[in-house]
């Protein structure tokens, strides 16, 4: 009994002191935003606010390309996250159901992309796109986040389907189902707490995503946020209370998602985690 009380004392102080050094990063961004400038950069840090404003928000929202950057962002991610999905389904049906030659070889051969560091591939990214005239263009960050998250989801989608008895698909395929509609009308909703955890990735991976945009990506006027963001920081002076600002307003998007579709993504890893 002594021990059971150990270990859940222990347990409760490691998991309370990895709660504190997640969360006191987003508690100092978000608690920094809402200061005046001169607590913000006073010598001696604060932890609560000794001071509010919001006069940070308002130079972000009305002084700032911020609003820009933040529609930019989420197109980008929208689409990213929508064609990763459409794509990552049906070809990880394939590597789990049908039988092709090479099929384990293509599917580790996928999953070969993450030993490459995405610099290795940006020059040559870079003269494709000039050639087909997707530089400055929203399409080539929508192409390379595509490509980045779609390893990795297949990986992901494939697991998911690993738990679907195969039975049920050989009941439709007796009651004459052709194989679209086994996967649109019968899998997909058997595993769509899958579906939104590879779209959770999709979109926050497109959505923090900054070497490629700040090569591709040439105007101001079609930059995303992390992009952007290195605009805000000055080369002799930085605007600490609009750059907290606007770490602050970045991450609500992504809060907004795990709001909707958390409950899903819970359940998605522990089911994707067994068979």
């Amino acid at each position: 009994m002594k021990r059971s009380w150990r270990q859940a004392t222990a347990l409760f102080g490691g998991l309370a002191a990895i709660a504190i050094i997640i969360g006191l990063p987003f508690w100092w961004v978000v608690t920094g935003s809402i200061k005046l400038p001169r607590e913000i950069i006073q010598r001696q840090p604060t932890m609560f606010p000794h001071s509010f404003t919001l006069q940070h928000f308002e130079k972000l929202l009305q002084a700032s390309d911020f609003p820009i950057y933040l529609l930019n962002s989420v197109i980008v991610a929208l689409f990213s996250t929508a064609f990763t999905v459409l794509m990552a389904l049906p070809a990880a049906y394939a590597f789990f159901r049908m039988e092709f030659p090479g099929r384990n070889t293509l599917y580790r051969t996928i999953l070969l992309a993450y030993a490459f560091p995405g610099v290795v591939v940006l020059i040559p990214l870079y003269g494709l796109f000039a050639k087909v005239g997707l530089i400055d263009s929203p399409a080539a960050l929508v192409i390379v986040n595509v490509a980045l998250a779609l390893p990795f989801s297949i990986w992901m989608m494939r697991s998911f389907l690993a738990t679907v008895p195969r039975e049920i698909e050989e009941a439709a395929v007796v009651d004459g189902a052709p194989t679209t509609t086994i996967l649109v009308r019968i899998l997909m909703p058997l595993i769509a707490p899958g579906i939104a955890s590879v779209a959770i990735f999709a979109f926050i991976s497109s959505w923090t995503e900054y070497l490629f945009a700040s090569v591709l990506i040439v105007s101001d006027a079609r930059r995303t946020i992390p992009v952007g963001f290195a605009g805000i920081i000055g080369q002799y002076q930085i605007d600490w209370g609009l750059l907290l600002a606007g770490a602050t307003a970045a991450i609500v998007p992504v809060v907004i998602l795990f709001a909707l579709v958390g409950r899903w993504f819970v359940s998605g890893l522990t089911e994707g985690a067994v068979k």
